[in-house]
């Protein structure tokens, strides 16, 4: 874009302001790179507005500016953590962990260091840790906060910060809007500093007690609903990390219960770079093909890969007996099937006499809700985003629910957790609670595959299409905002993508079960659903379309499945 002088001249102010502050030279030095060269149009992109801390964290490209993550913009929304923190109590603790990706390490003992320097004890991992082990250590340590820098399943040039709650879950309201408050309105003059060794020296740096990694290893333990039948049993995984932080924690648990676990090689160092793979998501098929093929190999009973903050789980499972191939499951079919095992196996053994809750999220299959209320149990539906099931976690905890147990949480995104102890998705938890699952059916002669077909038998077929539009740039956030707001515009009656509307739910207006949101929710009056709702964390808007089988029943649906999406994406 041609910009005009006095936009030229304010960009290089911001760069000049950015420069003074940012103490990385590798960030720095893009920036001057790019006022020598005399590129405009890249330090616009760099500095035309700054990343925001919002209520889902930051995340952004790696690189210099305030349109980016770096060193300054983690030290910037850090200082303003630490105020709240410190406007919360004079004594708070904060726990920071990290992910394999780029800079990590980095961005972490950065903002260690702001946290000590404005005296707020803080816990800093030594080696790299997911995000679960994050969330318990949180509540282990009693912590008034955390921190994790990741960004999770997006592609190597992305880097984030979440910052979890002293419940460990990721901050909601009120605590949310006013770090966020504090954190954007932090100016470079403000933001406190130390040394390490000063910093270690009078005890506001720390690093996380090794006794937490053990609690957390026997909390997953002694949550396993049959642990005689998982301890020792001669299967074999095929599992791979992609390169980030599942692994160690991941091939732990399976070694301590003497089960046989195969990696891919290539994937199993950490490496920023994800150098196998186009993205590093377990939802993808292309991530999961070397693991597969080593499935083969090695004949695997069950295949399981995680993301490089370890927070999603993906899971294939064999085709045939002789396990020469092998079926990528999608998210709401593991969910479907962890949810089964979890209803009918608290429904057989009845331990606790309170109600069992399962949360999912809006855009999680109704097939799952079927299967609660058929086991007795209450399932909630919320917004997308874990911190929301969280919630109703912590309602328990703190007694405001005092009729319900919590037993299970999902999202379609590959996203679940079967503990209580973790307040987020865990992958390492629930690679153990599938594998459980698995050992049990096996004992059954059942496969998960025919198990999930018995699912299908009793509560109808479901199905659901998922897919993205991108939108990159300034120009990119309005004309997100201009389809949000033309689909808003639809009402009952209307005909949309061939179909005729029966209602249209917009969760913005606070009018629906939910809190206000930028989520549109259309039905038809054909039976389907689609869900539109404009990412958290990415430039993209999500689609998500509700399927179920009619009267051509299942085998029909799933010829279908592909002129269903094409159709919906010639109008969206």
């Amino acid at each position: 874009m041609e910009l005009t002088d006095k936009q030229k001249k304010d960009v290089l102010a911001k760069a000049q302001v950015y420069l003074e502050s940012e103490k990385n030279e590798i960030f720095a030095s893009e920036v001057r790179k790019a006022i020598e060269k005399e590129d405009y149009d890249d330090l616009f992109d760099r500095f035309y507005t700054a990343l925001a801390f919002g209520t889902a964290g930051m995340r952004g490209v790696i690189g210099g500016g305030t349109n980016r993550i770096n060193t300054f913009m983690v030290r910037k929304v850090t200082q303003g953590l630490a105020e709240y923190c410190l406007k919360v109590g004079a004594d708070s603790t904060v726990v920071i962990a990290y992910d394999s990706r780029h800079f990590s390490p980095e961005f972490a003992k950065a903002a260690a260091l702001v946290l000590a320097a404005n005296k707020v004890k803080t816990y800093l991992y030594d080696t790299l840790h997911p995000v679960p082990m994050l969330s318990f250590a949180v509540r282990d340590l009693k912590a008034t906060a955390g921190i994790v820098v990741t960004a999770s399943h997006n592609p190597s040039k992305y880097n984030g910060y979440k910052v979890y709650w002293s419940d460990g879950g990721q901050v909601t309201p009120p605590h949310d809007i006013s770090i966020a408050a504090l954190a954007n309105a932090v100016t470079a003059d403000k933001i406190k500093d130390i040394d390490e060794e000063s910093a270690r020296k009078t005890g506001y740096l720390l690093s996380v007690p090794e006794h937490v990694d053990e609690d957390y290893y026997n909390m997953v333990l002694s949550s396993l609903r049959r642990p005689e039948l998982v301890q020792g049993s001669p299967i074999t995984v095929a599992y791979t990390p992609l390169h980030g932080s599942g692994n160690v924690p991941v091939r732990h648990m399976l070694k301590k219960c003497g089960i046989n676990c195969v990696v891919v090689k290539e994937q199993e160092l950490p490496d920023g770079s994800f150098p196998t793979v186009k993205l590093p998501n377990p939802e993808s098929a292309e991530a999961m093909t070397k693991v597969i093929e080593l499935a083969k190999e090695s004949k695997a009973d069950i295949v399981l890969g995680t993301d490089p903050d370890a927070d999603r789980l993906g899971i294939a499972i064999p085709k045939t007996p002789a396990k020469d191939d092998y079926l990528l499951l999608t998210g709401n079919q593991i969910g479907t099937l962890l949810a089964d095992y979890l209803l009918s196996t608290a429904k057989e053994q009845g331990k606790n006499k309170k109600q069992p809750l399962v949360v999912k999220s809006l855009v999680t299959t109704d097939i799952v809700k079927k299967i609660a209320e058929a086991n007795g149990a209450k399932c909630k539906d919320v917004l997308t985003g874990f911190k929301f099931i969280a919630e109703q976690m912590e309602a328990i905890d703190n007694g405001t629910n005092k009729d319900n147990y919590f037993l299970f949480g999902c999202e379609e995104s590959y996203g679940f957790l079967s503990v209580n102890d973790v307040h987020d998705k865990d992958a390492v938890s629930s690679t153990m609670c599938a594998v459980e699952m698995m050992c049990y059916y096996a004992s059954k002669g059942i496969t998960l595959q025919q198990r999930l077909d018995e699912i299908y038998a009793k509560y109808g077929y479901h199905a659901e299409l998922v897919f993205a539009r991108d939108y990159e740039g300034a120009a990119g956030k309005e004309q997100m905002k201009k389809i949000m707001a033309d689909t808003r515009l639809l009402k009952a009656g209307d005909k949309f993508c061939n179909r005729t509307i029966e209602s249209v739910e917009d969760l913005l207006t606070g009018e629906a079960d939910f809190p206000k949101a930028d989520v549109i929710i259309i039905r038809f009056t054909s039976g389907e659903k689609l869900v539109v709702r404009p990412s958290g964390t990415e430039p993209k808007i999500k689609y998500y379309i509700f399927l179920v089988e009619g009267e051509g029943g299942r085998k029909a649906l799933e010829e279908n499945k592909g002129a269903i999406l094409d159709e919906f994406k010639s109008c969206l």
